[in-house]
């Protein structure tokens, strides 16, 4: 910021985000391009904004769907990088949802395989070519590890936490801490650990993983852009976390944290606390590289069933609220994915500033939902996708039709499936786009 120079508010920040979405920097395939994803974002706007648009929108979340429907393998998918874009365009081309259709291919196999990764199983790697990929549950994260990690986090991922999940990258556990590294004295103690023939064979694993996700991205980036050009815009600019989930799905595991809200509670809340700033950078990092605000945040463990009440009040809310609120400051939107249910947790997350985030609801009430947060928050989903997979056009159609008339009075709903999709028929992915162009137009 200049010196001098007024710091722009978070609504100034915000609106600088919405029009950097409205009006990204490429060059459309035609004016009618333009004037349709400006469309297709104004109608996302307004519902976010809990205002209403000409109609309800209707942003489908994919899986792995796409590579089905196109004929392709998961595993092509992963690995052949012009069959990905393929299958993106050939989605969202022919089902013309309000947004463009993604892909749930978060890094190219061939920089997992580089890494010998071990956090999950993909296609072609450990599981069959045809099958989405899988994680693998385990403490990737120690019960004395607690205290590296809330010390100092990236020391913790870099010589702790890679090495564990990445075999290729075990070497760099004999890494002495960089924080050393500050003067001509001590340094020799830290780059001689740099000098063993392991670590620098796991650095050029770094290398080449590195090297095959920067192209990767450069690929699916214009392949992206391409379809941005042709009218449809992406729903999420940025991703984060929920700080108890970081804590609770990647390093402890279902088992170990469960355990610890009992055995060191005050070790998981330290933990999460320490969390949560970075949790806040993620969003916004991703978000200033994208220009698009809307930051989704998937939510595991926060679910009914999962944990009481209580805990969620103790160990799960505090700190994603604060993520939240720190998004929002930044200008950005935080885009909840509540994976799971969220009936009992309706009257808790409720209190958020009116008009700032947007709900995805996977198997919550929409009725209940639209009746605790209609006047707080945008909420959208939850056709489910056993419904999309089995159910006819005729079912799709009467379940979003039910959802629009309950969930989509007066605006602020989006109509979308519940949970990613991977299979489903497509006749009933268009029945649920359908429904909304037909059915959801306001009067």
């Amino acid at each position: 910021m200049e010196k001098g120079k007024p710091v722009p508010s978070a609504e100034q920040k915000r609106e600088e985000f919405f029009q950097s979405w409205l009006h990204p920097k490429l060059q459309f395939v035609s004016a009618e391009a333009e004037e349709a994803y400006q469309a297709r974002v104004t109608r996302i706007q307004q519902a976010v904004l809990l205002r209403v648009p000409d109609r309800v929108p209707v942003c489908p979340s994919f899986g792995f769907f796409p590579v089905y429907y196109a004929g392709y393998t998961c595993e092509e998918a992963m690995y052949d990088y012009d069959k990905l874009l393929k299958a993106r365009r050939k989605c969202t081309m022919d089902f013309q949802a309000d947004t463009g259709a993604g892909v749930a291919v978060g890094v190219p196999g061939k920089a997992l395989d580089a890494l010998d990764y071990g956090l999950y199983r993909w296609p072609g790697h450990g599981i069959p070519p045809n099958t989405p990929f899988q994680y693998v549950e385990g403490e990737y994260m120690k019960v004395e590890d607690y205290d590296a990690l809330i010390e100092d986090p990236s020391d913790f991922w870099l010589r702790t936490f890679l090495p564990r999940i990445c075999k290729a990258l075990a070497p760099l556990s004999r890494l002495k801490p960089l924080a050393s590294f500050m003067e001509i004295a001590f340094s020799p103690g830290v780059l001689s650990s740099f000098g063993s023939t392991e670590v620098s064979t796991a650095l050029q694993a770094l290398v080449k993983a590195g090297q095959e996700t920067a192209n990767w991205l450069n690929i699916t980036g214009r392949g992206g852009t391409a379809i941005m050009a042709e009218g449809f815009p992406a729903i999420a600019g940025s991703y984060t976390k929920a700080p108890f989930d970081t804590l609770g799905d990647t390093l402890r595991g279902n088992n170990g944290i469960m355990m610890d809200m009992y055995r060191r509670p005050d070790k998981v809340l330290e933990a999460v606390e320490r969390l949560t700033p970075l949790m806040i950078k993620m969003g916004v990092s991703g978000a200033g590289a994208s220009g698009n605000p809307m930051v989704m945040i998937p939510l595991h463990k926060g679910a009914d069933g999962f944990m009481s009440e209580k805990q969620f009040l103790a160990f799960y809310w505090p700190t994603l609220k604060r993520v939240i609120l720190g998004l929002i400051e930044e200008g950005l939107v935080p885009y909840l994915f509540a994976e799971g249910g969220y009936n009992t947790r309706l009257d808790i997350v409720k209190d958020l500033p009116r008009g700032k985030t947007m709900w995805m609801f996977d198997q919550t009430d929409m009725k209940k939902a639209k009746e605790a947060l209609g006047n707080t928050a945008c909420i959208m989903g939850n056709v489910p996708t056993s419904l999309l997979n089995v159910g006819t056009p005729d079912d799709v159609t009467a379940y979003c039709k039910d959802l629009i008339k309950h969930a989509g009075k007066d605006g602020g709903f989006i109509l979308a499936n519940g949970a990613v999709i991977d299979r489903a028929r497509p006749e009933n992915i268009h029945a649920m786009v359908q429904t909304a162009k037909k059915y959801g137009v306001y009067k």
